[in-house]
């Protein structure tokens, strides 16, 4: 693999932030009582190995505590309409980014930010989330904002795109990116199998990071996109009365692999290096089964997920979120690279870029 170029820009450091409600045993038990005896036992036994223990939602707890579906929550009368949603969405998507922000200003200075580009797909609202986040940060009203909508999980890779193409232009710019996603508020009111297990992914979180072309951090470089054929249906959703749609279908994680073994695709992942050559990678985590087609298509060594496996046991799918927090803990653990980053998303598409280690 060639060397990184050492000039260009890096991510310097990575806040995190997940809300404190934990959903995930929750939703289990009420997606379990939506199908029959046969579907239920497998839907417990899928549930058990899907390598998620927490997922967490800014959906608050019932009248009794409980969880957004018993007396008192949010769902407990049903399916709320979009409307009712995206006023949440409007309210809690820019607290819960402040707050990685905040956790990401406890890791370095964010004094003379110069743009701020945001990335969220689970609402929509105006003026919009990356103005509220402007104005409640207290930047300068001219600040060059980006926001990056409706991609979904690779949407992360498109933010620092951006970040990376302004710094590289702008010597002196210090970029804010800031994702954020409340998958939690589109519960769809679904008694198939295939429906309750790709539900069973998601949850909420946001993360900020600073990208610049100077001092320490994660270097950016190399970044790439690949759509593969006959996919556009396996992974899509629709704004439907009550929320957003999600379709997840059980072919993705089998064409994943498919497209990884060919020798093509994976060039354009790892400049034409072996996979084996490549030291750390930062892999959305999708799901269990995504994540395996990955290693497996890849032909990686036991545990070379295991950041990614790790994200994804601690806080399920957070969409555009997830590789954010890969990358913050590849950060923390003073990962040298090189490195791929990887992500997949509607289309059936894969974005990431190679990263290193600046000094």
């Amino acid at each position: 693999m060639p060397p990184l170029d050492r000039s260009c820009a890096r991510i310097t450091a990575i806040g995190t932030a997940v809300p404190d409600h934990d959903i995930h045993a929750a939703f289990q038990g009420w997606a379990e009582a939506r199908l029959g005896t046969r579907e239920g036992a497998l839907f417990r036994r899928m549930a058990a190995r899907s390598g998620i223990d927490h997922r967490w939602s800014i959906l608050p707890h019932g009248t009794d505590g409980g969880s957004p579906v018993d007396p008192g929550g949010f769902y407990a009368a049903g399916m709320p309409g979009t409307g009712a949603r995206m006023d949440l969405y409007a309210s809690a998507a820019p607290a819960l980014a402040l707050e990685a922000v905040a956790a990401l200003g406890r890791r370095t200075a964010l004094d003379g930010i110069t743009h701020l580009v945001v990335a969220s797909c689970t609402g929509f609202t105006a003026p919009g989330i990356d103005q509220i986040i402007a104005e409640r940060l207290g930047l300068d009203g001219g600040i060059e904002r980006t926001l990056v909508g409706f991609m979904g999980c690779y949407a992360a890779v498109a933010a620092l795109r951006v970040a990376h193409h302004i710094a590289r232009s702008q010597p002196a710019a210090r970029v804010l990116v800031v994702t954020v996603e409340l998958s939690s508020l589109h519960l769809q009111p679904a008694d198939e199998l295939e429906a309750l297990l790709a539900m069973l992914q998601f949850g909420d979180g946001a993360a900020a990071a600073l990208v610049t072309t100077e001092g320490p951090g994660l270097t950016l470089d190399r970044f790439f996109a690949a759509t593969l054929p006959d996919s556009a249906g396996l992974i899509r959703w629709r704004i439907g009365d009550h929320g957003f749609a999600m379709h997840l279908s059980g072919e993705v994680p089998g064409r994943i692999a498919t497209a990884l073994a060919d020798p093509g695709f994976r060039a354009a992942l790892t400049a034409g290096a072996d996979p084996a050559a490549v030291a750390a990678w930062a892999v959305h985590a999708g799901g269990r089964s995504i994540l395996d087609a990955v290693e497996h298509g890849l032909g990686l060594a036991g545990g070379a997920l295991e950041g990614s496996r790790s994200v994804l046991r601690r806080f399920g799918n957070m969409s555009s979120a997830t590789l954010m927090f890969v990358l913050a803990d590849l950060l923390a653990a003073g990962a040298e690279g090189p490195g791929v980053a990887l992500a997949f998303g509607p289309g059936l598409a894969a974005e990431g870029f190679g990263f290193g280690r600046a000094a």
